[in-house]
């Protein structure tokens, strides 16, 4: 599950948030392509990781990102993963709350990547974003996420322009991805299989699948590809007047 022929081997990864979900999942695709991977996350991964190197880092602090890349020698490729949001409704926190989702979904991949910068110039490397279909439709319950996200992408165009041709910068847009939070969403089993019902590929993505992806964009398989946003959501989400038009099936289509 990676691009064909994929050799990462001698270079240097860093994926922040790379300690569980889908981070977990990224950082397993590196190390499986031959790349040595550093993971960084505020908390110690609650197993050890084979095959990864751990630091601890909170992305929101410049001072300890620096610090990070100050430390190796070699960087090639920057994932930055780490983000979140709790559901939250807008008239449920201040401004002030809501800055803080912001801050860690945006602001902080851009302090990541200004400190990545030099190390990542100086061997052509690349950025990966980790984006999500919320930054592209409404996001009821994580309004201030949503933003942020819609706005890394166009961080990412940007920064792939200004910093070209030293380092590509792309994104990819998450779906719906199964990991060991999921229940936490979606419920029990049932619940997950009716959401994953609700994707056109009929289930939600496996970490290892947006690692595959990762790694290709990565590789040296996407050397003209930058500025890019790559899609991986299985298809994106059924239009939802296909459900509700009461004509027959096939003259639908508008």
């Amino acid at each position: 599950m990676m691009a064909a022929g994929a050799d990462l081997s001698g270079r240097t990864a860093v994926v922040t948030g790379g300690t569980r979900g889908v981070g977990a999942g990224i950082a397993d695709a590196f190390v499986r392509a031959g790349a040595r991977t550093v993971v960084c996350a505020r908390h110690p991964p609650p197993h050890p990781l084979p095959g990864r190197e751990f630091v601890p880092v909170d992305v929101r602090d410049a001072t300890a990102v620096q610090d990070l890349f100050t430390g190796l020698d070699r960087v090639d490729v920057l994932v930055n993963n780490a983000g979140g949001t709790p559901y939250r409704l807008l008239d449920d926190a201040d401004a002030e709350g809501h800055a803080r989702v912001v801050e860690l979904n945006l602001t902080a991949p851009l302090t990541v990547s200004l400190a990545a910068r030099p190390r990542l110039a100086a061997v052509h490397g690349s950025i990966i974003m980790i984006g999500s279909v919320s930054g592209a439709r409404p996001s009821p319950g994580s309004a201030a996420y949503g933003a942020a996200k819609a706005g890394l992408e166009s961080l990412a165009r940007s920064m792939a322009v200004e910093w070209a041709p030293a380092i590509r910068v792309n994104t990819l847009v998450l779906g719906m991805v199964r990991t060991e939070r999921s229940a936490q969403h979606y419920g029990d089993e049932t619940g997950i299989a009716a959401v994953g019902a609700t994707v056109p590929l009929g289930r939600l993505a496996e970490p290892r699948e947006i690692g595959a992806a990762a790694v290709f964009l990565a590789s040296d398989a996407a050397s003209y590809i930058t500025g890019a946003s790559l899609l991986v959501h299985g298809g994106g989400e059924r239009p939802a007047f296909l459900d509700a038009a009461t004509v027959n099936n096939s003259r639908q289509g508008a």
